[in-house]
């Protein structure tokens, strides 16, 4: 089907590849690689893995939605394959890659289950926020 081009104002068939589309889809390429890879060795890195670590001690090494209860969990304390997921993902905010408000200690199926958007990111705030408040209490320590 012929169709009026974006790219270099010609019209063509829609799916011909125009040099001006080509070369801005291998920008948009380029730069998602280089976003991945940003991603990527931010995870390697020394700052995060210490992090990840205080993260997981303030959540007692222990699954958030399991010691809850939620959403099928097999046991109350699960402390096997567990990770440090970002809430509000690092592709969407760079910035707050670090804050405590949006890391969360889950186990590997909740983990899963999050980043499919199967637990809504509004109910691991709330958790979250709920670990806050608790690392902050001069009583809970």
């Amino acid at each position: 089907m012929l169709k009026s081009c974006h790219y270099c104002g010609r019209i063509h068939d829609r799916k011909y590849i125009c040099p001006p589309k080509a070369k801005r889809m291998k920008e948009r390429r380029a730069k998602r690689t280089e976003r991945n890879a940003l991603i990527y060795s931010f995870h390697r890195s020394g700052e995060w893995k210490e992090k990840s670590k205080e993260i997981r001690q303030r959540d007692n090494y222990c699954c958030q939605v399991c010691s809850r209860g939620m959403y099928g969990a097999e046991r109350t304390i699960e402390t096997d394959q567990l990770s440090v997921h970002h809430i509000i993902p690092i592709a969407e905010d760079w910035d707050r890659r670090m804050d405590d408000d949006i890391l969360l200690t889950l186990c590997r199926k909740h983990h899963e289950m999050a980043e499919q958007g199967k637990i809504k990111a509004k109910i691991l705030l709330q958790i979250a926020k709920e670990q806050e408040n608790q690392r902050d209490c001069p009583v809970c320590g």
